[in-house]
């Protein structure tokens, strides 16, 4: 069955481009409703936003979606890997600014209020896109691929000349939890170098030693260093499921990213959803739906750097 939240939940923090205090709460929801942003400090236009990959706005940094008013939120993806991951279907998230905020630049926390507001079943089946045929969408040397499966799986491979990072990849299963267990806890990561950059461009005011890991050349600059020797690739497929979520219903396929970001993903649910012959909706049947990724999700299964 599909589900909401069972309470509203929470969350206060900054902005990662503006810097400035956030706050965001995840409202229960109807069944079929989706998942749909409210900006509440707008109130001369239409302040609703669907989460859904034709609101997406594709974007290098974060991902961004965007109403036909203009109204827009950024830097949702990971919030909607929560959601994806621990299995909520339906809810209302408003939010009293553009962005939603960075926390610690992972999942952990918006993982954690989530599940001890708990879930509530309503009365509608659960539908999955079932990828029927590869679709790809390619930039330079950057690609990534949605094929056929029988459950769920993100496999990612990324490369960087800081011997901090290097060249990593992992393939997981995306079923029963894993999301909680081996990605939610995994932060955004970037260069020095980088930063300096965005700062001069006036981006990521918000960002900091405390929400990203931050790498110069072998060096790990975040106190505390690493959480997972390959957190940097976790990092990028906890950001995967997040853009995935987009699709409007869990994916029964398989994704490959090989150096893809959050604009690549958006192109590739176009691209798919473009070719009709591609997917088809179905609702789920008793042995795929104890194989979604948030099924049997608990608090115990939450790393303890979380």
């Amino acid at each position: 069955m599909q589900t909401t939240v069972a309470s509203t939940v929470s969350f206060n923090g900054t902005g990662l481009h503006s810097g400035r205090p956030v706050r965001m709460k995840v409202q229960p929801a109807s069944a079929e409703y989706g998942i749909w942003f409210k900006r509440i400090d707008v109130e001369d236009r239409d302040n609703m936003i669907a989460v859904h990959w034709e609101s997406g706005v594709p974007s290098p940094l974060c991902t961004l979606i965007r109403n036909e008013a203009g109204v827009e939120v950024q830097t949702i993806e990971h919030i909607m890997a929560a959601l994806a991951g621990c299995g909520i279907h339906n809810a209302l998230i408003e939010i009293d600014g553009p962005e939603v905020p960075i926390m610690d630049g992972s999942s952990s926390r918006f993982v954690d209020g989530l599940i001890r507001a708990g879930q509530r079943e309503l009365t509608a089946p659960v539908r999955v896109i079932e990828v029927l045929k590869p679709v790809e969408y390619r930039e330079g040397d950057a690609w990534a691929r949605l094929e056929p499966s029988d459950g769920f799986y993100i496999d990612f491979h990324i490369s960087f000349p800081d011997a901090a990072i290097g060249t990593q990849e992992l393939s997981l299963d995306m079923s029963n939890g894993n999301f909680v267990r081996e990605l939610s806890d995994c932060r955004t990561f970037c260069r020095q170098a980088d930063v300096d950059a965005m700062h001069k461009a006036g981006l990521a005011l918000g960002g900091t030693y405390e929400n990203a890991v931050v790498v110069d050349g072998d060096d790990v600059l975040s106190p505390g260093g690493l959480r997972r020797i390959d957190e940097a690739v976790r990092h990028k497929m906890l950001d995967a499921l997040g853009d995935l979520a987009l699709a409007g219903s869990p994916l029964r396929a398989r994704y490959t990213g090989h150096r893809a970001g959050h604009a690549m993903t958006n192109n590739l649910l176009r691209t798919l959803f473009d070719t009709p012959d591609a997917w088809r909706l179905v609702e789920c049947d008793s042995s795929t739906a104890r194989k979604l990724p948030g099924v049997g999700v608990r608090s115990s299964d939450l790393p303890m750097s979380a």
